[in-house]
């Protein structure tokens, strides 16, 4: 038992410092190239679809510091079982750090922005924990010690773990300190931006919109797959349009500040919103229009994919018409009238109205490649979505709160309802499974975002449910039949309970 102790203190130490030391050299270096990221974001890659659906609707926002979490508890387990083996047969150190680091390096390489030194901070890290694995559990007589009886407590290998330990702590606070300094300075960065004035302003909101229909900022959803929000100087910057084109063009962030830019109210929604769940939003976006940089780059006969690709190599997939035909699709810049927030996109993300945000919104963009769907398939079309990704009719009730206790008498049911690209024609609510009675729509910006709706309740005591229904310009009305977000987004009538007291 003692000795299994010792293994398992001095393997989860050796592995804490190598990782620390790996990590403050990806935070200094390449902020990407570090071991835990890149395990993760394989992990991220490899992951089943339902599971992922799962960590979205579960853990929200919270998926990837938990992700993270497991990773490192499954480091401790191994690096403990490495230390363990190692007390009795020193090959176990070679081994088992020889894996782990090629186990990061093999992750590092797999990203699709990587370079060939991203593998240095993992082999490097492993080559640190080897070594400090080896120094505590060398024999002591090798060392010229003099022999520690079992029954005793062995304070050199306690001051040596304690040592390390320390510097391990000091490497940690050291790589944060290098991230928060570049946190800052591009915190800094995105706040010397000035957004010109756009040459075709956002009607103002109609009266009679109620309080909620934009959604702030740091309220708005995020969903991504980007386990550490990339930091991207925008005087460096740069957006390559190529592929099926008469002629490629290179932009920087001052070029497009210096095009006529558009500013349009316009509802973002994930495909893995649940029926009735959280992931949309409404903002007041400010953008190049894509139409008028496709034009000037000349979008050869045939193309019909738009690939935009990310700083970390995210790849997403746009039909080429969604960017032509009359709609806002844009290269947003501005965000409810200040550039772009770091985890939304900054500097530059794609937009398009209509299309759920894994078809047409792609963060962080540097690329936009004119191809084919026969061609080449996105990162989600890869993972079995469909690929055109249009949204679909919804809506949702928003107060009562679900299991809420509102008072009998005149209750007000009150929600949003959403179709981008065809508006809502009627938004209807039943109770406790009855027929169907139109509620009142309030006035909307436009097509392109939610409606709100609201519905006047003549509640009686007692335990009911309640169910809403859009119909679309088209006609078109909400479908009743449950579906999961995979592959082309959920359907289904939200449906609360709720007691009136």
């Amino acid at each position: 038992m003692r000795r299994t102790l010792r293994g398992t203190i001095t393997g989860i130490v050796a592995a804490g410092a190598g990782i620390a030391a790996a990590e403050l050299l990806a935070a200094a270096a390449r902020p990407a190239a570090s071991p835990l990221v890149a395990v993760g974001g394989a992990v991220i890659d490899a992951t089943p679809t339902t599971i992922k659906e799962f960590a979205v609707r579960e853990l929200g926002t919270n998926d990837k510091p938990v992700l993270l979490t497991v990773i490192a508890v499954v480091l401790a387990g191994l690096a403990a079982v490495t230390g363990i083996s190692a007390t009795r047969r020193r090959v176990a150190i070679p081994v088992g750090t020889a894996l782990l680091g090629a186990v990061g390096a093999t992750a590092a390489l797999s990203r699709p922005a990587a370079t060939a030194l991203d593998v240095v901070p993992s082999l490097l890290g492993a080559a640190l924990a080897g070594a400090i694995l080896w120094w505590p559990l060398r024999e002591p007589r090798a060392a010229g010690l003099t022999s520690v009886r079992e029954t005793g407590v062995d304070r050199r290998l306690v001051l040596r773990l304690s040592l390390l330990a320390a510097g391990a702590g000091v490497a940690e606070a050291a790589a944060l300190t290098v991230s928060g300094r570049r946190e800052d300075a591009a915190g800094r960065s995105r706040e010397a931006v000035r957004l010109p004035a756009a040459a075709d302003p956002a009607t103002p909101l109609p009266a009679g919109v109620a309080a909620g229909f934009s959604t702030p900022n740091t309220a708005f959803y995020r969903v991504d797959t980007a386990l550490t929000v990339p930091r991207i100087d925008p005087a460096r910057w740069r957006l390559r349009i190529h592929g099926m084109v008469d002629r490629e063009l290179e932009l920087s962030l001052a070029d497009l500040l210096r095009r006529p830019l558009i500013e349009r109210d316009i509802t973002l929604n994930c495909v893995s919103n649940e029926v009735g769940g959280p992931y949309i939003g409404t903002a007041r976006w400010l953008g190049v229009p894509l139409a008028a940089l496709l034009r000037e780059a000349g979008v050869r006969a045939g193309a019909d994919q738009i690939v935009a690709r990310s700083v970390e190599g995210m790849t997403i997939g746009t039909p080429v018409a969604t960017a032509v035909d009359g709609r806002d699709t844009m290269l947003a810049v501005g965000m409810n009238g200040e550039p772009l927030p770091l985890e939304h996109g900054f500097p530059v993300r794609m937009l398009t109205p209509g299309l759920y945000g894994y078809a047409g919104a792609c963060k962080w963009v540097t690329e936009l490649e004119l191809t084919t769907f026969d061609q080449f398939d996105a990162y989600w079309v890869e993972r079995g979505w469909a690929a055109r990704g249009e949204v679909k009719t919804a809506s949702r009730i928003d107060t009562p709160k679900p299991f809420g206790r509102p008072a009998a008498g005149t209750v007000t049911v009150a929600g949003v309802a959403w179709a981008q690209r065809r508006g809502i024609r009627a938004v209807e609510v039943s109770v406790d499974g009855g027929p169907w009675k139109a509620a009142e729509l309030l006035p909307t910006a436009s097509i392109d975002t939610w409606t709100q709706w609201r519905f006047r309740w003549p509640a009686t005591s007692g335990p009911h449910s309640l169910a809403v229904r859009a119909t679309d310009r088209t006609g078109a009305v909400q479908p009743a039949t449950r579906a999961t977000p995979f592959p082309d987004g959920a359907t289904g009538h939200h449906t609360i309970s709720v007691t009136v007291a």
